[in-house]
């Protein structure tokens, strides 16, 4: 089933990659607009553009079949009622599912759209590539399948490809080791030391932290490394202007209309 519509985004030239470090703090959509919106889906998308974003964050599992289902879940039952496990689903099962109606009749037919699906519909807006595993099921497999649908789309140039899976981000270094990549990151136990082996060790060009770990201190620390910092999940107006005053590439937010106007008229911070 071919998703009918493309969104329309600024030209590239106008947004650089949220692996970038840039002249602007970029607004990225949390799964689109998914605040207002059904996450990872056309609509959510479509909407965070229409409002201003310079891009999305989305998630993506692979199914039985080899597809890479765009959702954040590993199975379905949050976002459609049937609970399909995606890793042992095959696509035509996945893409049945109403992923729209939840979030209210009028997003009724939404369906799970494939990572290359997502990307065509975007030409030209940044894409935060999420690549998610169970305890690392797959994930050589996964990288490498993201990989060729970036390189299929050509969207390498505004793709950033992030995940918690260490497994997933090295295979995906070594199939793709052009593309940005971004450490990802929350507050768990050890968290100082894992990140330090991971700048280490995978040589990602962004940190991609919690926000509850984006102290103005650590985000000068991490720009002065040449890291971007791109920090999620930022809803409140007031943080996403501290975040932007203190150098973060990158705020990825459930509400893009709100960050798009906190941002409006911001100074831009001085990066080094």
């Amino acid at each position: 089933m071919a998703v009918e519509g493309r969104i329309v985004a600024p030209p590239l030239g106008r947004h650089p990659p949220a692996g970038a470090r840039h002249g602007r703090t970029l607004v990225l959509g949390h799964r689109g607009a998914s605040g207002e919106a059904p996450e990872n889906t056309l609509a959510a998308f479509r909407l965070a553009l229409a409002q201003g974003a310079d891009g999305v964050e989305l998630d993506v599992w692979r199914c039985a079949t080899g597809e890479l289902a765009v959702i954040h879940d590993e199975d379905t039952r949050r976002v459609a009622g049937p609970a399909l496990r995606v890793p042992d689903s095959p696509w035509r099962d996945l893409r049945q599912l109403d992923v729209g109606a939840w979030k209210g009749a009028r997003f009724a037919g939404e369906r799970i759209l494939r990572l290359e699906e997502a990307l065509e519909a975007m030409p030209g807006a940044v894409v935060n590539v999420e690549l998610k595993t169970r305890r690392g099921e797959g994930a050589s497999t996964l990288a490498r399948a993201a990989a060729e649908a970036i390189r299929a789309a050509r969207a390498g140039e505004r793709v950033v490809v992030s995940s918690f899976d260490w497994r997933a981000l090295r295979a995906f270094r070594a199939a793709a080791p052009s593309v940005r990549m971004g450490l990802l990151f929350d507050r768990k136990p050890a968290w100082r030391l894992r990140v330090a082996l991971g700048v280490r060790l995978l040589r990602p060009a962004a940190l991609h932290p919690d926000r509850t770990l984006a102290s103005e201190s650590r985000l000068r620390a991490w720009a002065a490394r040449g890291l971007a910092v791109n920090v999620w999940t930022v809803d409140d107006p007031a943080e996403v202007r501290r975040l932007a005053s203190q150098g973060a590439a990158a705020v990825i937010t459930n509400w893009p209309a709100r960050a798009v106007e906190a941002l409006r008229g911001s100074p831009i911070p001085a990066r080094g």
